[in-house]
């Protein structure tokens, strides 16, 4: 193949392009009624009361953790196999991140795990919906039980995601999404926050703009972020949540597609998807063994020579990153977060790429394991 697949593409279409120029033309390029109008909508497509635009979606979990109350000395429990952000969050508040390991299967936080670890200063757990499928809901309610303890969704990679039927938005307090470039729909850089309680909607209303109320102009109630979507990111955004179930049913049909493509590999372990859930593959990961052909790395040097892009999600847990291992954690700490890091890899299955390009990556694959 002369030209790369890539792992990720945009896909930015003549609408995109008309509603940018109609907001320059319109003056009003700051946050205003566009932000308004995808805050409506959003919240509308995941079947939820209320929803709040952000400029990240960093700033969406900062945010939204913000608003459920967490404060210095609290304990929020989360999982080490994650964006960075999930945590970094938490030391914004200058809250203790209290790692437990994941399950191997989805990669998604074990709530047994988390029984382990709550104590009376856990006040929120951050569970992620990884790669594009919602995380065990019910498992990690049952572990709760009575405490007061809060749950933010970490949805950023998982828009349009589901759970029997329910849309990735409803599975927390407060849930958190992104629209980064490489996520199912983007708009450069983006996020949003939804939930149904009102108080938690003003409160992340408050924070992304300066602790100032939307109701009183220079009236600041706490401090607050500069973290506010423009009209021109929330055109873009708009643009993409009408096209967002096409793009995740052409990820759903090529992740099919890879799979049967693939099975059957020795060393080579595939993704799950749990039957309640309709997993909308923000990347679509597979595990290289000890039992594979290879080691990873060679692996991939050898798609990357073929013209086959691919990518490691994520390279080091967080737990051994330095920042969060100054808390006192060590390797060994969370062993199958430990393992998985060392044998993922993602292959393209963005909604451009191909039938032929998804047969020739199944075909080079097929041709290295001989």
């Amino acid at each position: 193949m002369l030209n790369m697949i890539s792992i990720a593409k945009p896909i930015m279409g003549p609408e995109e392009i008309r509603s940018v120029i109609q907001v320059l033309k319109s003056g009003i390029i700051a946050q205003g009624p566009k932000v308004k109008e995808l805050e409506k909508k959003f919240a509308r497509y995941c079947g939820i009361k209320y929803a709040v635009a952000f400029n990240s979606g960093t700033a969406a979990l900062h945010a939204g953790l913000y608003a459920l109350g967490i404060k210095k000395g609290d304990e929020v429990i989360t999982t080490p196999f994650t964006f960075v952000a999930t945590a970094n969050v938490i030391l914004m508040l200058e809250a203790k991140p209290v790692f437990v390991d994941i399950n191997e299967g989805d990669f998604n936080i074990n709530p047994h795990e988390v029984a382990r670890k709550i104590t009376k200063k856990t006040k929120a757990i951050i569970p992620v919906d990884l790669f594009g499928q919602i995380y065990d809901y019910e498992g990690l309610k049952s572990v709760i039980g009575k405490h007061d303890i809060k749950i933010l969704e970490d949805a950023c990679q998982a828009i349009g995601a589901e759970h029997n039927g329910k849309k990735a938005g409803n599975f927390g307090d407060v849930s958190a999404f992104s629209l980064y470039a490489t996520k199912n729909i983007t708009c450069g850089e983006g996020g949003l926050i939804t939930t149904n309680n009102k108080i938690v909607m003003e409160q992340c209303k408050m924070f992304r703009h300066h602790g100032q109320s939307e109701k009183k102009r220079y009236e600041y109630y706490d401090l607050g972020f500069n973290y506010r979507m423009t009209d021109i990111a929330a055109v873009i955004t708009l643009a993409q949540l009408k096209k967002v179930d096409i793009f995740n049913k052409q990820r759903v049909t090529n992740a099919r597609i890879l799979s049967r493509g693939l099975q059957n590999i020795k060393g080579l372990i595939l993704p799950t998807v749990h039957v309640q859930n309709l997993h909308v593959f923000h990347q679509y990961v597979i595990r290289i063994t000890k039992d594979f052909k290879t080691t990873r790395e060679k692996f991939m040097n050898y798609l990357i020579k073929k013209g086959i892009g691919c990518g490691i999600y994520y390279p080091k847990p967080l737990h051994l990153i330095y920042h969060l291992k100054k808390l006192g954690y060590r390797k060994g700490d969370f062993p199958v977060a430990e393992k998985v890091s060392q044998q993922v890899l993602s292959l393209p299955i963005h909604p451009l790429v191909t039938r032929q390009e998804l047969d020739f990556i199944i075909n080079t694959i097929r041709a290295y394991v001989g």
